[in-house]
């Protein structure tokens, strides 16, 4: 599957979650056999303000493998200029000659906040306004080479499941893939909730590859979705924290080979090592805060699990937050 600059053997793709998505966690899922990452959603109009939170973000390090960079905003003057930004600008701070494989367009945000101001799912309900953005974008792109790639939802609620409307005027306008993420925005992230149909609609109605979200937690839920939405691409968000090795076993499973889950010490030593990556890239006091969530979940199904989550929430160093680790694996 070709999407954007990047071509995928098996079309796995790991979503852009807020929070989540950094450096540390694109490049562990890579190494587990994610094909392409996304960065956490970053605002247009926060980088045409200069921003520099907001910019370092954007930043790809190596060793992630082909990264897209996620913008959102509702303004086709300010979106445009983010792409033009992001196809000539970030290779400043980037390894030398690398750039994005592509930008994406968010219209898939359900949060309160997004939507509110008209970004993210809510530009599914201005299908003209989306048009338009979305031509701005690819237009902007096109001098650089920079394709543009859009995630959108099954709609805005059941009442206005507008995603096949929305990819085929994304299709006119340009765009080199398309994501779908089978709920809508008054579904947010309810388990079980994912409409296949609808990926497979979209995925019928335009010639761009296509490529399914939502639900995927295990190797036979991708394998299912591929079937059942004959979709070019697998996207995995939340089945993947605390589990890179998803990716793994989703590879293994297209494959038709053997997977072996990791082992105990594996599990622990990744955690460990997503740990020290993440206090690297932000410091040590902002680093374990923002890691004793994600750190728990690497725990899943170990005896004593709660307990060392627990633990895990108070720790204030790195040091501390990795013996805690160490207690689960026996070390």
């Amino acid at each position: 599957m070709q999407f954007g600059n990047a071509c995928l053997k098996h079309g796995l793709l790991l979503a852009p979650m807020a929070g989540d998505t950094d450096s540390a966690m694109r490049l562990l899922c890579h190494e587990q056999g994610a094909e392409l990452t996304v960065t956490e959603m970053i605002s247009a109009k926060a980088m045409h303000y200069g921003d520099g939170k907001t910019w370092a973000l954007a930043q790809i390090r190596e060793g992630e493998g082909p990264v897209s960079i996620q913008i959102f905003g509702h303004e086709p003057d300010i979106m445009a200029e983010a792409v033009r930004l992001l196809s000539d600008g970030v290779r400043s701070y980037a390894p030398k000659g690398f750039r994005p494989a592509s930008v994406d367009i968010n219209m898939g945000c359900p949060v309160k906040k997004i939507t509110t101001n008209g970004e993210g799912s809510a530009l599914m309900r201005d299908p003209g306004l989306a048009a338009e953005l979305l031509a701005a974008a690819v237009e902007a792109g096109r001098p650089y080479g920079m394709p543009i790639t859009l995630k959108i939802r099954a709609g805005w609620d059941d009442s206005q499941k507008n995603a096949v409307t929305i990819a085929r005027l994304a299709e006119e306008a340009g765009v080199s893939a398309i994501t779908v993420h089978g709920r809508t925005r008054e579904q947010l992230y309810t388990p079980g909730t994912v409409d296949l149909g609808i990926i497979r609609a979209v995925k019928e109605a335009v010639s761009v590859p296509v490529v399914g979200n939502g639900d995927v937690f295990t190797a036979a839920d991708a394998l299912r979705m591929k079937e059942v939405c004959g979709c070019d691409g697998i996207m995995v968000a939340r089945g993947a924290l605390g589990n890179p090795f998803l990716f793994r076993a989703i590879v293994a499973a297209l494959e038709g080979r053997t997977y072996t889950e990791p082992t105990v010490e594996e599990r622990i030593e990744t955690a460990c090592r997503h740990l020290r990556l993440k206090v690297a890239e932000k410091g040590e006091y902002t680093g374990v805060r923002e890691s004793r969530s994600l750190l728990g979940r690497y725990l899943k199904g170990i005896p004593g699990s709660a307990t060392l989550r627990d633990a895990l929430c108070r720790a204030e160093t790195a040091e501390e937050a990795e013996a805690v680790l160490r207690q689960a694996g026996g070390r």
